[in-house]
């Protein structure tokens, strides 16, 4: 890439390998090459998991998971991405952003891409995975391979279960092709003969019951040992004839539509959030469609036929060899029964002043504590909730609600502490994306319960992780908080990696009381010493610390920036970073999944690294750590580098002082750039690469180590370090 880039200069004073040839000391910071399209990054990082797959230091059930996973992301990415990019065009609203690729070019890019990917997942899963578990006893058996006891089996559930719920449509003047449900398995069915009323229009479509597993598993006594499983769709293509008797069934193909199904609430619009929601979400199962995958034996005629019966041009078909929703097979992915082709168990351990306490509140009132989840427990923050639920001396909680679930033990506490006349308040934010459902149940009981429920901002999500308890001791009301990196989502606990801060800090609680009152009531934007609050505080804060490391670069003294986050899009962001590298910081980036900086471009951002890690656990906590000349500053957050968490929705980041705690998050930061197992490294030309290991250096895993160091030995990933 060209640095002679000539438009927004870099800071006075800055000096860097560029800086010091006149016809590079300027650089143009807005040039569309400098920048990664959002969807595209998003897409290679929906590849780096389907690699997962292929990585045999891994048990096999997991990469199989990986495979899985790979379906789902992919899934919402046309769903929401590939959805959104044709409704910009549609509407003839194209927004380009900083890498000033337009949405017609980056769909094709898109279709290209996922088109190949695609066809290598069928390929790792019908080449590797299932051979391998074939290989342990775990089958999937095809139609040509049942013998006459499973024939007959199958004959006898096709007719008592599947039969008495199907509801073949044949299609015809009276019968339109029917408005199919997002994502659900069809089949489109030719057919010869003339039926009972005269009908002969030799198309009919047959949708698979959604109440039925995809997935059902034979009975032992007509197997040969193991287990052995067959698919709805195999036992619906084996007796199509019988849902139309008479008639001949010359074919018999699946196929699944995915549709846009993000949802569009106009805030102007809405009086009733939770009302106007209920109703999106019935119509999200309707959006447009965006996506056509079917059966790669159904003959072409089928195949257009379906095209314009959604509306699909030719690059929207993705044919596959095999289920079109390959999702439901998970059942298979979490099998109990194989603990050898899953990680090793382990047990999530307590920081040493938690173990034998009793009293939490006696704890905290000491000292801060901080958890690095999933290996040490999310239990000190559930048992607080329980404590303050119960403690008579707690008279007020208050909590944002973002993921959880409606039955989860936070909830039920909250319940708890609201029957018993406490005053609860929860902030829930009914928009978390496909979540939505699950978030009304919560509120609903809730309410019921005695809590008052807010449903945040009108068009800004609250998506800051807080709560805050506040408890009379002797002659005065002190609080105590918890602020967090993930969600107050028990599952995702142990399976996401999160930091958890457990503290009393009077500044801090007063930050945290502030913003609850922003969120219930209104007002100015009121001042906070410690923490930082988007969309106020968040960015400027951010801008201006990247400046002042910019800064002590410039100077000549030593500057470096950690960042671990999911994601990094936000341009202001990305340009200050260009900025921080061109005068000389040394800059580290974790970003598990989009990143739209190019790193490694000469005389630009030379002294940036931007690495991913995916492993066992879900990369999900964020870090922002400088160097500040000598006195780092840190802080953990909710929020990623996005324009949407930094302009658009509430979050907060929160500092760790003292050099004890400070230097636990940054020992972890540093194992993390020390992985050269499950990491991989952006280029500059948007693509990423496995770190090529010496002959004779180990391998290191940062997951492994974690496990190893916080939960003792015999827990590794299943990398051999």
């Amino acid at each position: 890439m060209n640095s002679r880039l000539i438009r927004e200069t870099s800071p006075a004073g800055a000096s860097a390998p560029a800086a010091n040839d006149a016809e590079t000391a300027a650089v143009d910071l807005t040039d569309n090459r400098l920048y990664i399209h959002r969807e595209l990054s998003q897409l290679q990082f929906n590849i780096r998991v389907l690699d997962q797959a292929l990585d045999e230091r891994a048990p096999l059930l997991e990469r199989l998971k990986f495979l899985l996973i790979f379906s789902r992301n992919m899934d919402e990415f046309f769903e929401i991405r590939v959805a959104g990019l044709k409704g910009q065009i549609a509407l003839d609203h194209e927004m380009i952003g900083p890498d000033g690729i337009p949405p017609k070019r980056a769909l094709a890019e898109i279709s290209e891409i996922a088109h190949r990917q695609i066809e290598r997942q069928y390929a790792i899963l019908n080449e590797r995975i299932l051979p391998e578990l074939v290989a342990h006893g775990i089958r999937i058996v095809r139609r040509t391979q049942w013998t006459h006891k499973q024939k007959l089996w199958v004959r006898r559930y096709f007719r008592e279960e599947v039969a008495p719920l199907v509801t073949p449509i044949g299609l015809d003047p009276t019968h339109p092709f029917p408005l199919l449900v997002n994502k659900s398995l069809n089949f489109i069915v030719r057919l010869d003969g003339v039926d009972a009323f005269g009908r002969d229009s030799g198309l009919a479509i047959v949708p698979a019951p959604r109440v039925l597993p995809r997935l059902i598993q034979m009975p032992l006594e007509i197997c040969e040992g193991g287990d052995n499983y067959v698919l709805l769709s195999s036992i619906i293509h084996a007796h199509a004839e019988e849902l139309f008797p008479g008639m001949q069934v010359l074919g018999c193909y699946q196929f699944r539509l995915t549709r846009n199904a993000d949802l569009t609430l106009d805030p102007e619009d809405v009086e009733d959030l939770a009302l106007a929601l209920r109703s999106e979400l019935y119509s999200r199962r309707f959006g447009d469609a965006v996506r056509l995958e079917v059966a790669d034996n159904c003959p072409r005629d089928l195949i257009d036929h379906l095209l314009r019966q959604f509306g699909l041009a030719e690059s929207e078909v993705y044919e596959v060899n095999g289920p079109v929703n390959l999702a439901r097979l998970f059942r298979i992915a979490s099998h109990a029964s194989y603990p050898q082709l899953q990680y090793p168990p382990f047990t999530p351990v307590l920081p040493k002043a938690l173990k034998h306490a009793e009293d939490v509140f006696q704890v905290i009132g000491k000292q801060d504590v901080l958890l690095l989840h999933p290996y040490e427990s999310f239990s000190p923050v559930v048992d607080l909730l329980r404590q303050a639920a119960q403690d008579p001396q707690v008279l007020a909680i208050k909590q944002t609600l973002y993921r959880t679930n409606a039955n989860s033990e936070i909830v039920d506490a909250l319940v708890d502490a609201a029957r018993s006349g406490k005053e609860v308040t929860a902030v829930v934010e009914l928009r978390a994306r496909f979540d939505e459902e699950s978030n009304l149940t919560l509120a609903s009981r809730l309410q019921q319960a005695g809590a008052m429920v807010i449903y945040g901002v009108v068009g800004i999500k609250t998506h800051a992780k807080l709560m805050l308890i506040q408890r009379r001791e002797g002659s005065e009301l002190v609080r105590y908080a918890h602020l967090g990196t993930g969600n107050y989502h028990t599952g995702n606990a142990r399976l996401y990696t999160d930091y958890s801060l457990l503290t009393s800090d009077e500044a801090l609680c007063e930050d945290v009381h502030k913003l609850f009152s922003q969120l219930t009531g209104m007002g100015k934007v009121l001042h906070m010493k410690k923490l930082l609050h988007a969309p106020f505080t968040l960015k400027k804060t951010l801008l201006e610390l990247i400046a002042r490391e910019t800064a002590h670069a410039a100077a000549g003294r030593p500057a470096r920036i950690i960042f671990k986050v999911n994601a990094l899009t936000e341009a202001k962001i990305i340009r200050a970073l260009y900025k921080a590298s061109i005068a000389g910081v040394q800059i580290d980036l974790i970003v598990r999944g989009i990143c739209c900086l190019r790193p490694g471009v000469e005389g630009v951002s030379e002294n940036i690294r931007v690495r991913s890690i995916i492993g066992r656990f879900l990369e999900h906590s964020r870090a922002y750590w400088f160097a500040n000349d000598g006195d780092p500053r840190l802080y953990l957050s909710s929020a990623d580098l996005m324009e949407r968490n930094l302009d658009r929705r509430v979050e907060t980041a929160f500092p760790i002082e003292g050099k004890k705690l400070q230097q636990r998050i940054r020992s972890a930061l540093e194992l993390y750039l020390t992985d050269n197992s499950s990491t991989s490294l952006l280029q500059p030309d948007g693509q990423y690469l496995r770190p090529s290991v010496p002959e004779g250096e180990p391998l290191r895993n940062v997951q492994a180590e974690l496990l190893e160091k916080l939960c003792g030995a015999g827990a590794g990933t299943g990398h051999p370090e």
